[in-house]
């Protein structure tokens, strides 16, 4: 964080989740689960980084910037969290953890079955702050680069209502096809069209619903490139010709 960002002032924001207002979580309705998702600031566009472990393809292609994201109060917002977060996290947990429970009486009443991704455009182990264990009952998922937690998540060391897809990008993708080889999934983008098989991998059209953690373990996830991502060519993009 710079010197001018740490003078702005802190504003908690009325609402952390988002709860089914989004394009493609909104398709698990069909399997019957309601779906809510934190979406922070990416990378260290807040002035604080929350993807620790993000490549350059990653920064570039980020959906950060997609949909609603590309609205300025929507950034705002996102930033406005990530600096509650980080600034006041106590009360933040306090927050997040209201609205968690909120959603998953929301959810029920509506007959669907509650899940939640905290990383929608972060990469924070979420598993350290109590928030996942303080609802076991309830599904949490995400998308991650970092191996360790990837490992973890494989030899079950962590939380057994909690489940990681690891993400493939330009830099990692020894350590990738290991996780599938080991008996876990990861997701990666494909430049026009998803292949049925990817190195001998079974690969999954993810853009069907965002409830990875009904995916078919030893999987590919496959998403077609969007937005910026179309014009990547760091490694980060996979060509299937």
């Amino acid at each position: 964080m710079n010197e001018k960002q740490k003078n702005y002032p802190l504003i908690k924001s009325k609402k952390l989740l988002n709860e089914d207002n989004n394009a493609k979580t909104v398709k698990g309705q069909k399997l019957n689960y309601m779906t809510a998702i934190l979406y922070l600031a990416s990378s260290d566009n807040s002035g604080f980084n929350v993807c620790s472990e993000a490549s350059e393809g990653c920064r570039l292609a980020c959906l950060y910037s997609a949909g609603h994201g590309a609205f300025t109060n929507v950034q705002n917002g996102r930033i406005n969290k990530t600096r509650w977060y980080f600034l006041e996290r106590e009360t933040f947990l306090i927050q997040l953890k209201k609205e968690i429970s909120a959603f998953i009486v929301k959810a029920e009443k509506k007959g669907f079955k509650p899940c939640i991704r905290l990383n929608g455009t972060s990469d924070i182990p979420w598993e350290n702050h109590d928030i996942i264990q303080s609802f076991p009952n309830v599904q949490f998922y995400d998308y991650s680069k970092s191996y360790k937690r990837a490992l973890k998540f494989i030899n079950g060391e962590l939380p057994k209502n909690y489940h990681i897809t690891y993400s493939l990008c330009e830099d990692n993708k020894e350590k990738a096809f290991n996780i599938l080889k080991l008996g876990g999934n990861i997701s990666a983008v494909f430049r026009k069209y998803l292949p049925k098989n990817f190195k001998g991998f079974n690969v999954l059209n993810a853009d069907e619903t965002d409830l990875r953690f009904l995916d078919i373990k030893n999987s590919i996830c496959g998403l077609v490139a969007k937005g910026k991502a179309k014009k990547d060519y760091s490694g980060f993009v996979l060509d299937t010709q």
